[in-house]
């Protein structure tokens, strides 16, 4: 089984998200969407879907990394998220127990021993 294909994004805490994202327009050209995030988009891998890589600033207090205290998390494509997750569950990994679906796909959520909340996504509805 396929595990990790992409990163789907990076997200981490700011003090201040709508000024940090204006600053990456202003200074690096960075796009933003109509609802902040940023897209890299490109090909999966093997060059038939559409791929991207979200960018995304969080307010300061955000509570969608906890339980981690961390000021970041990473989102990771995958192919199948039901049985990684229980892959993972098997393999002794710290897998939530929330799982989410969505139009633009299915995320569960791990956290790494160090304590990084991990989000898994598997792209699609």
């Amino acid at each position: 089984m396929k595990r990790v294909t992409g990163i789907g994004g990076i997200f981490f805490r700011s003090r201040d998200p709508d000024a940090l994202k204006k600053w990456y327009v202003e200074h690096l050209g960075i796009p933003m969407d109509d609802d902040g995030f940023v897209c890299f988009c490109g090909k999966d891998d093997e060059g038939a879907k559409e791929a991207f890589t979200v960018w995304q600033p969080f307010p300061e207090d955000t509570d969608y990394f906890d339980p981690s205290e961390k000021q970041f998390m990473v989102n990771f494509r995958v192919e199948n998220l039901r049985a990684l997750l229980e892959t993972l569950r098997e393999e002794g990994v710290d897998v939530d127990d929330r799982y989410e679906e969505h139009e633009y796909g299915k995320f569960g959520w791990i956290t790494d021993p160090e304590g990084n909340r991990v989000e898994l996504w598997e792209p699609g509805g």
